[in-house]
């Protein structure tokens, strides 16, 4: 795959936030659904993730037009002028939206590194979405990586480590169904965004914003349906503390921040910082919540953080693109995340 000719410093500083943000927020979010005394409600958090991301892709594509009347011109253009794209954008937003609100009940039933290893069902997901949707195909080493992957994440779930500091009753089983939704959706809505992004030229960040906008109008009708009652009685932001704020702020520019760094790296780079930050969320498990680790979670998470670089190794014919697949290439770089 072409990258931008950027320096290994860069590619460095670059694999080492995406490995942090990733890290920090499974864990920090794991923390404040299963420590905290007062909980606050996730609706509004996923609500609010998706107002800062508004903001940051504004800010992103006003930078990008470069001046006030380009933006308008743009917003006018694309978004009070395309209400058929809003409505094809508000797809993804759903799925997004159900996807983020899953993550929370995953996160306040499973311990984070479990999640960490089982989250990255993802990758076999969005390649059966890719194949059935994109009319891609997968070499075999990617095949025989997510079969890998599969049996890793069925020996994380076999036996999985117990956390002996967790302050709430769980159901283990309900947050493996809760992270499972959660695959579905961010595979099914990542290849979706991928083949809207491709139907036409617009900007990343136009689209970003047609998303967005469903997505608020999506959350706040989720916060109203599920905990709208209870928000009227102690306030939308009930239980918010610093490292709840903290929490929604990685969830923001998390998405945002990969798409860019997927830019100057590569699917290898990419796979070690998901197996970092499999690493770093279970030895913070360890400390932070007490995680016993057995030995089948211990081969199996070694067996997913081994698949996932096997299936960041491009296929051997990949490396003989023509020019115009490497433009296209090139392009979907920003697609993926």
């Amino acid at each position: 795959m072409a990258v931008e000719n950027v320096s290994v410093v860069f590619k460095l500083y670059c694999l080492t936030v995406m490995t942090l943000v990733a890290a920090t927020y499974t864990v920090s979010l794991r923390y404040t659904r299963t420590i905290s005394t007062d909980l606050y409600f996730s609706t509004t958090a996923v609500c609010i993730a998706e107002v800062v991301k508004l903001i940051l892709s504004l800010g992103m594509l006003s930078k990008e037009t470069g001046s006030p009347t380009r933006l308008k011109n743009a917003l006018v253009e694309h978004i009070f002028c395309s209400p058929k794209e809003l409505l094809k954008l508000s797809v993804p937003s759903v799925v997004y939206a159900i996807q983020n609100n899953m993550a929370f009940v995953a996160l306040s039933n499973l311990d984070a590194a479990v999640y960490q290893v089982t989250y990255q069902l993802k990758i076999p997901c969005t390649a059966l979405c890719t194949v059935f949707m994109l009319n891609r195909s997968l070499g075999r080493m990617q095949w025989f990586s997510v079969f890998m992957l599969c049996a890793g994440v069925t020996l994380v779930q076999w036996k999985p480590g117990e956390s002996t500091k967790v302050q709430v009753e769980q159901n283990p089983l309900f947050g493996f169904i809760a992270i499972a939704i959660a695959v579905l959706c961010s595979g099914f809505a990542g290849v979706y965004f991928e083949k809207v992004l491709k139907s036409s030229d617009t900007s990343l960040w136009v689209r970003n914003i047609q998303m967005y906008l469903s997505g608020i109008v999506v959350t706040l009708f989720g916060v109203y349906i599920n905990d709208g009652e209870k928000i009227l009685e102690k306030g939308f932001f009930f239980g918010y503390t610093p490292l709840v704020c903290f929490v929604v702020f990685l969830a923001s520019v998390g998405g945002l921040y990969t798409s860019v760094v997927v830019k100057y790296t590569d699917n290898i780079m990419k796979g070690f910082s998901a197996a970092a930050a499999i690493v770093l969320s279970t030895v913070a498990s360890v400390v932070m919540f007490g995680l016993k680790i057995t030995i089948p979670f211990a081969s199996g998470a070694l067996l997913v953080c081994v698949s996932i670089y096997l299936y960041g190794i491009p296929k051997q014919e990949t490396l003989k693109l023509s020019s115009k697949d490497k433009d296209e290439e090139s392009k979907q770089r920003l697609i993926t995340v």
